[in-house]
Order: C-alpha cells, then structure tokens, then sequence
C-alpha cells in the first residue's frame, strides 16, 4: 500500500480549514462574507469614534452618562474579539501583531483598559480612526491603496536620510539658540538656553509665533540668516523623500493579504511574503 502523501508545508494553507475560512472573512474583502465583515467593523469603528468625541463634550456627557460608558465597553470588548480573531487567522502571530495594522489593532482598544487606572484615557481611543484606511480595500479602490502603500514605503526608505537630516537642523538650532541667549540675554526674553533654543526652532521652521523676538542688531542679523536658511532647507525632506517615491512607483503591488502574517503591499511577481518569508 503506497503511504499517504505528506502535503508541504506551505502558508498558502492555514493548519485547518476553518482557519482559512476565518482568514478569507476577516483579511479578504473578496467574498460575500469578508465584505460584509469589513462594511460591519467599519460601521463599528465610525460608531465608536463618534461616541468618544461625544463623550468629551461636557453638557452631553452629564446627560448621556451611562449610555456612553456602556457603548464604549461594547465597541472595545467588540474590538478586543476581532483582535483575536485575527491573530487566530494568521500563522505567525506575533508577526502580524507586530505590522502596522496590527499595532493600530492594538492601540484601538488599550485606551479603554487604561482609563481604569488613568481615567480619561478614553478619550485616545480616537485612534480608531486609522483603522478605517480599510475602507480603500473594501470598497475597491484599490488604486488609492497602492498609492498610500507606495508613499508609505517611500517614507520608510527615506528614514535614514530624514534622520540625518533632522539631526543636523537640531545642531544648528541648538548653535544658534546659544549664540542668540548670548547676544540678546534675558532683557529681550532669551533667559536661557532651551528659551533660546526654542525660538531658533519656531524661526527656522518660519511659523513665526514673536513671543520672543531679538532686539539687537546683531541678533537681528543672526534671525533672518536663520530665517533664510530655513527656507532653504524646507526643500531637503521632500527631494528625499520624492527620490524615494520615485524608485518605489517603478515597481508594481498587489493588496493581497499574506495568510500567515497578514501583510499587504506585494509586488505583483511576488512568490513570498515581504515581511515574514511565508510562501503567497
């Protein structure tokens, strides 16, 4: 009798069929049932916010106490079971946890556990918001979709480079707030150094607020050098950034979730997940 054929082990197929099943229902919005998932959880999520935004309002949360309290439990209990369920969905968990949607996931229903030690902390739970950028795949609108995914990359290469960046605009503001605390002094505001610091950084930034402002000629001289300088380097982050978009829009992706980890953003002739290997 030939023995039974070991089937590979690939991702494509979860450890049981209800698993895939509950993976095609909570990650794909393809099916019947995965979109009317989604349409629910969206029609939860805009609830929710509504009712955190609500309850900061001081005459409605006097008068709608209790019914407030109650729906805000409901949406994160609601929200911590769909937690759940899609780190049940995927194979690899803690890879799925650890991904964009499964941090913000994460954050949407924290906020509630925490205000039984720190109340008010609710009031974060405005976070949820994020979780309607589902609302691209659901809705089909796929393009929309690639484009975040294509800048949100762009970004993430770009991170280096943006580092680099900032750290050399904080350098040079922390120079200049020296050198101005040191010319001005406290007679025109500047009484120290972080004071100083923080106007180099609202006069290179060119937002400008004058509650602090130098006196002295050379002072004077020293802020529109900043000033000018600050319009010159506003163009830095963007050429880096358009670089990156630029190399990131050459390459084709998909919206097809990963079965183990959940991931989205693949290229098109992608054979394994991006993120944690598994085979698409």
């Amino acid at each position: 009798m030939t023995p039974p054929r070991d089937r590979p082990h690939d991702a494509q197929y979860p450890a049981d069929a209800r698993r895939q099943r509950v993976h095609e229902i909570v990650f794909e919005a393809e099916t019947p049932a995965g979109r009317a998932f989604d349409i629910v959880l969206l029609v939860a999520i805009v609830a929710s916010v509504v009712t955190v935004l609500y309850e900061s309002v001081p005459s409605v949360r006097v008068r709608f106490f209790r019914e407030l309290y109650v729906l805000e439990w409901f949406f994160t209990l609601l929200f911590t079971v769909e937690y759940v369920v899609r780190l049940y969905a995927v194979q690899r968990p803690l890879r799925y946890a650890r991904s964009f949607y499964g941090v913000v996931d994460l954050l949407a229903i924290l906020p509630t556990y925490v205000s039984l030690l720190l109340p008010g902390a609710q009031a974060l739970s405005v976070v949820r918001s994020l979780r309607l950028l589902r609302v691209f795949r659901i809705l089909k609108l796929s393009a929309y979709l690639n484009e975040s995914g294509q800048l949100w990359r762009a970004l993430r290469a770009s991170r280096r480079k943006i580092t680099i960046f900032l750290l050399t605009v904080l350098t040079i503001v922390v120079i200049v707030g020296a050198a101005m605390h040191l010319v001005e002094g406290p007679a025109s505001g500047f009484t120290d150094i972080p004071t100083s610091v923080y106007w180099a950084i609202v006069t290179i930034t060119t937002v400008g607020y004058g509650d602090v402002a130098p006196v002295t000629a050379l002072g004077r001289l020293l802020a529109a050098m900043l000033m000018l300088l600050g319009y010159g380097i506003i163009a830095v982050p963007t050429g880096i950034v358009t670089a990156e978009l630029t190399r990131e829009l050459r390459q084709e992706v998909t919206n097809n979730a990963c079965p183990a980890c959940g991931a989205e953003g693949h290229r098109a002739d992608a054979i394994f997940c991006r993120r944690c290997g598994a085979r698409l």
